[in-house]
């Protein structure tokens, strides 16, 4: 509960109804930027998935997946999906799209071991997009370039958000920052990851940070990534480990950093054996999905995750997630959010 920031004189910028109203039109009008600007094109996803065919997200290897039986299935055991990282590269090769096309879906997902606080849910809604690329484009400036398309999209809509409600300035930059994770180590050892991020966002209003996953130079990490997504495990051609990062802003209501995607180029097979060697878990080569990555069977692709319910918090300058979606709450935090403005729906 103490996690809980409650910003000083704090007031919703609309009201309830209104605010309803904004979402969609946030939804519907970032979709399709980021669609029509990665070539993305729309596919339903999966809830939940079978249980022990490696197709969920491991997040960093210790969050719980709400599991139930399948009566049909002889109750064999299910899972909702934590992500769809690794099921999304199976659809992209199943639809044997080019290279330069993909897909995107609306993901939502449940994580009953997420902390709760202004920005974190049991609820998780998120565009998860997947498309296929070329060996070639297995590199940082690729995966930069990506980065600045979906930046734009954001810009985008910022304005297109400010253009029906004036009251919601504008406040994203011009251009996103790339710093490396190993380089903001280095310039402030003394610092946590999160707090080398509230500096780097404070200071350049949106920063891309690369290489989250992998060993620093000080043998510490930045932050988890399991190992059999995002390639955070090869060296670069700028001389840094990793291909994948998080994109943040500058949060004027909270005042902090705020994650909006995190993204990368998917493992080859070569890294997929390094990053779970590394992790000290060899054993997932045996299951289906990392089985059909290791023969070859699937396509070198990147993809990544944007944040529905955070995209729209931060674009309607609220100043927690529980005023964007529907979740479950402590009845204390309900409290004291309404005490300091703050109502959740």
């Amino acid at each position: 509960m103490s996690k809980v920031q409650f910003p000083k004189g704090y007031k919703s910028l609309m009201g309830s109804k209104e605010t309803e109203h904004a979402i969609v039109m946030v939804k519907d009008f970032f979709q399709g930027q980021l669609s029509s600007a990665l070539n993305l094109t729309r596919v339903t996803a999966p809830l939940f998935l079978e249980s022990g065919r490696g197709l969920n997200d491991d997040l960093n290897g210790v969050e719980r997946a709400v599991r139930f039986p399948v009566k049909d299935l002889n109750d064999a055991p299910a899972e909702i999906v934590h992500s769809l990282a690794k099921w999304k590269r199976v659809k992209v090769s199943e639809m044997n799209l080019a290279p330069g096309f993909g897909i995107y879906t609306d993901m939502n997902a449940i994580r009953a071991d997420e902390e709760l606080d202004n920005i974190h849910s049991l609820y998780v809604d998120q565009w998860d997009w997947c498309a296929c690329i070329d060996e070639k484009n297995r590199n940082i400036a690729f995966l930069k370039e990506t980065v600045k398309k979906i930046y734009a999209c954001l810009k985008h809509t910022e304005f297109y958000i400010y253009d029906r409600y004036d009251s919601i300035k504008p406040v994203l930059p011009e251009n996103v920052t790339f710093v490396y994770a190993d380089e903001l180590q280095k310039k402030y050892p003394d610092k946590t990851p999160k707090e080398r991020e509230n500096i780097a966002a404070k200071e350049f209003g949106a920063v891309f940070i690369i290489g989250i996953g992998g060993k620093l130079s000080d043998g510490s990490i930045h932050d988890g990534r399991a190992p059999d997504y995002d390639d955070w495990i090869s060296l670069n051609e700028e001389g840094f480990r990793g291909l994948n990062g998080d994109l943040l802003v500058w949060n004027p209501v909270l005042e902090s950093a705020f994650e909006l995607s995190s993204m990368g180029i998917r493992v080859s097979p070569e890294s997929l054996n390094l990053q779970l060697e590394e992790r000290g878990c060899p054993e997932r080569k045996n299951l289906e999905f990392h089985k059909k990555l290791l023969n070859g069977e699937l396509s070198l692709t990147m993809g990544g995750g944007i944040g529905q319910s955070r995209l729209c918090m931060f674009l309607l300058r609220k100043a927690h997630i529980g005023e964007i979606q529907v979740s479950i709450w402590p009845e204390k935090m309900r409290r004291d959010c309404m005490e300091h403005g703050i109502f959740l729906l």
